[in-house]
């Protein structure tokens, strides 16, 4: 059959039709090959549901934020907000009472020293002495308070700023309203050991945000990088050819997203497939503490939590915006009893390695601009948590407690050297400049920048925003 007999087959329509097609895809070639390597505020003005970086809506303080989860509820009495009270009414009831989860009995002092450290005097707890070296650089604020005692509401109220509902998290509100610096790492990465904590992936979530936004979880219990970071490396082939396959699959998925009208799940996919395309090049050597010299290895130490500490401040280095790091996942902080014993294990694989990412971030001249949160979704109790009917439980512990907790942080433009708030006498209610949730995630975006008024995102007929209709900035807690 000779070529003149091929074109006799097609209709004059039908011919530009097919042509048309082989057009398009070559355009939609062009534009995703130049999309890779766009400057960032092109892109910015053209999409802003890219992970491009976007200017803030006033100077920010702080480009990145650390936010180190104790997972479960560490005690603030025995940590950061000493309350020698309880040593005069130990064994006895305490004057006042508020609702808790379970029963609670008498009053349980501290077993753990306090120390004043620093210009400042600032009290810490025997248990964080590499963190108490840094006390003229903390903000801790002793009168933060929640919703209900309960885990799952909490974590995702101080996460996604609602307990209840499916929301964004903070750190995709953060990378929706700014993007990231590094477009071929995720701007947003959440470390947690050994699988998911409490209400999983819902902590890191995007939601109704565009998928892009959303936490890339990652296991730090694997220390190997291939195995850390999953498929890193082509076996195969070569980075010619994976361009190639990488921007015809685009293409594909692009049409396939349209066809089916943006779907959120859909373009969730297609986002992840491209971010593990861009990381290829650079994650490999971000996420490789190998790399670092042995006495850095020394001062974060060879444990989960050491490792992803150490993680976190190459990614900051990196341009990545926003970093949480679980901690307290195989045995939270959650001590319902012998608090003395697993708080003093808790604190013994948190502590050293905290004390060296600040120790590194001031050494590099990140900690100004990097903010750095340590907290969990509420307190303890002042009082014992009494056995239960079982008798599997003894009262060595604490209940949990929203009513009045603890969050320290530093660096990122909040003043050090402080103590604000107060919960009362026992250590049992915020009492002297209470600070809701919502207030502290208002005024962390205040600190990158951003008005939490502004930073929404319509759905369902309405605009959303991370602190819903709530939140007030706390300018004391500003440099």
């Amino acid at each position: 059959m000779n070529s003149n007999h091929l074109f006799r087959e097609f209709s004059r329509r039908e011919l530009l039709k097919r042509s048309g097609l082989g057009v398009g895809w070559m355009a939609a070639s062009t534009v995703l090959q130049e999309s890779l390597h766009a400057n960032p505020s092109t892109l910015n003005h053209h999409n802003p549901h890219t992970l491009a970086a976007r200017r803030p809506h006033f100077p920010a303080r702080a480009k990145a934020v650390i936010h180190i989860f104790a997972n479960g509820g560490p005690s603030h009495i025995d940590t950061f907000d000493p309350k020698p009270k309880l040593e005069e009414y130990a064994g006895r009831e305490i004057p006042g009472s508020l609702k808790t989860e379970r029963r609670t009995g008498a009053a349980l002092p501290s077993p753990f020293q306090f120390q004043q450290h620093g210009e400042s005097g600032l009290p810490v707890s025997e248990l964080f002495p590499s963190v108490a070296r840094h006390a003229d650089r903390l903000l801790v604020v002793r009168s933060m308070h929640a919703d209900v005692p309960n885990h799952e509401p909490s974590l995702l109220l101080m996460n996604c700023g609602d307990g209840r509902l499916v929301r964004p998290s903070a750190g995709s509100w953060v990378t929706y309203g700014l993007g990231t610096e590094n477009q071929n790492l995720p701007g947003f990465v959440a470390m947690c050991p050994g699988g998911y904590p409490i209400s999983g992936p819902a902590n890191w979530r995007s939601a109704f945000l565009p998928g892009v936004f959303q936490g890339t979880y990652i296991d730090t219990k694997k220390k190997n990088v291939d195995e850390l970071v999953e498929c890193i490396r082509h076996p195969v082939l070569d980075e010619k050819l994976q361009r190639e396959q990488f921007e015809l699959m685009a293409a594909l998925d692009r049409k396939h997203l349209q066809q089916r009208k943006n779907d959120a799940a859909l373009e969730s996919r297609i986002a992840s497939m491209e971010l593990a395309w861009r990381m290829q090049f650079e994650a490999g050597e971000a996420f490789d503490v190998a790399k670092e010299p042995n006495h850095i290895l020394e001062r974060y130490g060879d444990t989960p939590h050491g490792r992803q500490l150490l993680i976190a401040r190459r990614l900051v280095e990196r341009g990545v915006r926003y970093v949480q790091v679980w901690h307290g996942k195989d045995q939270p902080w959650d001590s319902h009893q012998e608090i003395e014993k697993n708080h003093r294990k808790l604190a013994g694989e948190a502590d050293k390695p905290i004390g060296a990412l600040l120790d590194d971030l001031v050494g590099l001249g990140l900690l100004d601009s990097t903010l750095v949160l340590w907290g969990g979704e509420f307190g303890r109790t002042p009082t014992v948590e009494l056995p239960n009917d079982a008798g599997t439980k003894t009262a060595t512990g604490r209940d949990h407690n929203h009513h009045g907790f603890t969050v320290w942080m530093a660096g990122g433009g909040v003043q050090g050297g402080m103590a604000y708030g107060a919960t009362d006498e026992f250590g049992f209610q915020a009492v002297e400049d209470p600070v809701h949730v919502h207030d502290l995630q208002a005024t962390m975006l205040h600190l990158l920048g951003i008005d939490h008024k502004k930073l929404t995102y319509r759905h369902s007929g309405r605009d959303f925003r991370l602190t819903d209709v709530h939140g007030r900035v706390i300018h004391d807690w500003l440099a």
